[in-house]
C-alpha cells in the first residue's frame, strides 16, 4: 500500500489515527524483510551519510571549544590582566560548563519544539556569537560572557546530535554513524591543540583561536538548511507526508513503506506529551535510570581527572605539555576510530563492557605507578603507559557508546527530554569532578584516588553486564519491547 500524498487523512493528522489506518500486513512484511538478514534489503548508507557529516560538525565544535583555552590560557591571562590569578583562570576554563548545563536543560524542549534541524542551528548561534565576543574581549568579563554563550551551544549540541544520528541512520550502520560523534569530538580537540601551537610565538594569536571556530559554526547553520529533518520528529508533529519524503531522501524510495510501518507501530501513542516529572516514575523510569547511571559512571570513572593531570605526569617524564596533550588526543582519536569500525560488528554492550574493564586495569596500573615500592623511572613509564591506555580504552566504548545507546533505548515519546536529563547528570558530575579532583588528590594521594577510580570502572562493568541490552542491528521498536513493560 503506497501512502497517497493527496489524501487528506495523511496531512497533519494525528499519529494515533494514522496508525489505525495502516494494514497489519504492511508491518508483518517489513518485519519479515528485516528478519531475512539479506544485505540486499538494506538501504544505501550513502544517502544518509551527507546528513550525518553535517550533523557532527556540532560535535567538532564541542570538542574544539573544550580544548581551545588549554594552550592560550596563559596569553589570555596576560593580555586581559589577570595573570597569576588561579581563580580567574579557572573561571575562563569552567565558565563554559555553567553555560553547557543551562543549554542542556533546554535541549529537550528545543529539539521537540523546533525540530532537530533548527536545534542544530540554535546550537551554532551562541557558539558563533560567544566565540566572537571572546575573540574581541578587552576584559575578563567579556571573555567570561563569551565562554558562557559558547557553553550554552555546547550543552544543546551533544543531545541533539545523538538524537538526530539515531533517528536518521539505517539500523545496520547506526552504531558506526553514532561513533562519528566521538570521532568528530576528538578531531575538534586535536584541531584546537594544533591551532593553538603558535600562541607563544605570535602575540594575540589566542584571538585567532576563537575567530577560527566561527567558520565551522557558520557552516553548520548554513548546511543544515539542506539536510533532512528527522522523520520521527515530523511524525510526532502529525506531518506524515513530510516524514515519508524525508525517509525517501534518507533510505531510498523502496524502503519508505517498511520504514513508515515500523515507525507507525513503534511510535503508537506519541500524541500524548510527557513531562520531565513523568520520566521519574512509571514505565519509563528504568530506562532513564540506566541512561543517567551510564553517564554518571562515565564521569566518575576518572576520565576528566586523567585529562586534567596528564600534563603533570608527562612533564615529570620530561615531555612538554603540548606534546603530552597531542599524545592524549591521538590516543583518544585512535580508540574512536577502532570503535567506529567495531560498533556494528561487536555491538554496543560488548564494547562498553570491554572498555570499562580496560579502564579498570589501566587505573590499576596508574595506582601501581604511584606506589612507593616502584623505582622512579619505572613509575614514570607506568604512569605514561597507564594514562594512554586508559584514554584508549575510554574511547573504545565508555566515550562513544552512552551517547549512541541512550537515544536507541529511549522511546520516541521521551527521547529528547530523557536525553536532556541524562546530559544534565553528565554536566553536573563533570563540574564537580573538575572542582574536587585536585583537593582529593592532595588529601588521599594518587594511589588511593586511582584505586577508587579503578573500582568505579569495575562497578560500571558489572552494571553494564546486568542492565544494558544489545541494540546492534535492532529496530528501535525491538529495543523498546526488550526494555519497557507493556502499558
Amino acid at each position: 500500500m503506497r501512502i497517497n500524498p493527496n489524501s487528506s487523512i495523511h496531512k497533519r493528522t494525528s499519529s494515533r489515527d494514522f496508525t489505525s489506518a495502516v494494514d497489519r500486513s504492511d508491518f508483518s512484511t517489513a518485519r519479515l524483510l528485516n528478519a531475512m538478514g539479506d544485505t540486499t534489503t538494506n538501504p544505501s548508507w550513502k544517502l544518509s551519510f551527507p546528513h550525518i557529516c553535517v550533523a557532527i560538525i556540532s560535535s567538532f565544535l564541542y570538542g574544539y571549544h573544550l580544548g581551545v583555552v588549554n594552550e592560550p590560557l596563559e596569553s589570555i591571562a596576560t593580555d586581559l590582566g589577570f595573570a597569576g590569578n588561579a581563580l580567574e583562570e579557572g573561571l575562563v576554563v569552567s565558565m563554559s560548563l555553567g553555560g553547557a548545563f543551562i543549554g542542556c536543560l533546554f535541549s529537550g524542549w528545543i529539539a521537540d519544539g523546533f525540530g532537530r534541524r533548527r536545534a542544530f542551528q540554535l546550537t551554532a548561534l551562541p557558539m558563533i556569537i560567544g566565540a566572537s565576543i571572546s575573540a574581541s574581549a578587552a576584559s575578563l568579563q567579556g571573555m567570561l560572557f563569551g565562554r558562557f554563550l559558547v557553553g550554552i551551544g555546547m550543552g544543546i549540541g551533544p543531545p541533539v546530535a545523538s538524537l538526530y544520528v539515531t533517528e536518521v541512520s539505517p539500523s545496520f550502520v547506526r552504531g558506526t554513524y553514532g561513533s562519528f560523534i566521538q570521532f568528530a569530538t576528538c578531531l575538534g580537540l586535536i584541531g584546537a591543540l594544533f591551532v593553538g601551537i603558535p600562541v607563544k610565538e605570535v602575540e594575540g594569536w589566542w584571538r585567532v583561536c576563537f575567530w577560527v571556530s566561527a567558520i565551522p559554526g557558520a557552516l553548520l547553520a548554513l548546511c543544515m538548511e539542506c539536510c533532512a529533518e528527522s522523520p520521527h520528529w515530523l511524525y510526532k508533529r502529525g506531518k506524515i507526508v513530510e516524514a515519508e519524503a524525508e525517509f525517501e531522501r534518507l533510505l531510498g524510495g523502496s524502503h519508505v513503506k517498511p520504514a513508515m510501518t515500523e515507525l507507525l507501530r513503534s511510535d503508537r501513542g506519541d500524541d500524548v506529551d510527557i513531562s520531565f516529572l513523568e520520566l521519574l516514575h512509571g514505565r519509563h523510569f528504568r530506562v532513564v535510570v540506566i541512561g543517567s547511571t551510564l553517564f554518571a559512571l562515565q564521569q566518575l570513572s576518572g576520565i576528566n581527572a586523567v585529562f586534567y593531570f596528564s600534563s603533570t605526569v608527562f612533564k615529570s617524564a620530561g615531555v612538554p605539555s603540548d606534546i603530552a596533550n597531542i599524545c592524549v588526543g591521538f590516543a583518544n582519536l585512535s580508540g574512536s576510530i577502532i570503535a567506529m569500525v567495531l560498533m556494528d560488528k561487536l555491538g554496543r554492550k560488548m564494547l562498553l563492557l570491554g572498555s570499562f574493564i580496560g579502564m579498570a586495569v589501566s587505573m590499576g596500573v596508574q595506582a601501581a605507578a604511584a606506589s612507593i615500592h616502584i623505582p622512579t623511572s619505572g613509575a614514570l613509564y607506568l604512569s605514561v603507559g597507564g594514562m594512554l591506555s586508559f584514554v584508549l580504552a575510554f574511547a573504545l566504548g565508555a566515550g562513544p557508546v552512552p551517547g549512541l545507546l541512550l537515544p536507541e533505548i529511549f522511546p520516541s515519546r521521551i527521547r529528547a527530554k530523557a536525553m536532556a536529563v541524562c546530559m544534565c547528570v553528565h554536566w553536573v558530575l563533570n563540574f564537580f569532578v573538575g572542582l574536587l579532583f585536585l583537593q582529593l588528590l592532595e588529601q588521599l594521594g594518587p594511589q588511593v584516588l586511582y584505586s577508587i577510580f579503578a573500582m568505579v570502572c569495575l562497578i560500571a562493568a558489572v552494571f553494564v553486564r546486568r542492565n544494558v541490552v544489545e541494540t546492534k542491528g535492532k529496530s528501535l521498536q525491538e529495543i523498546e519491547i526488550a526494555l519497557l513493560p507493556p502499558e
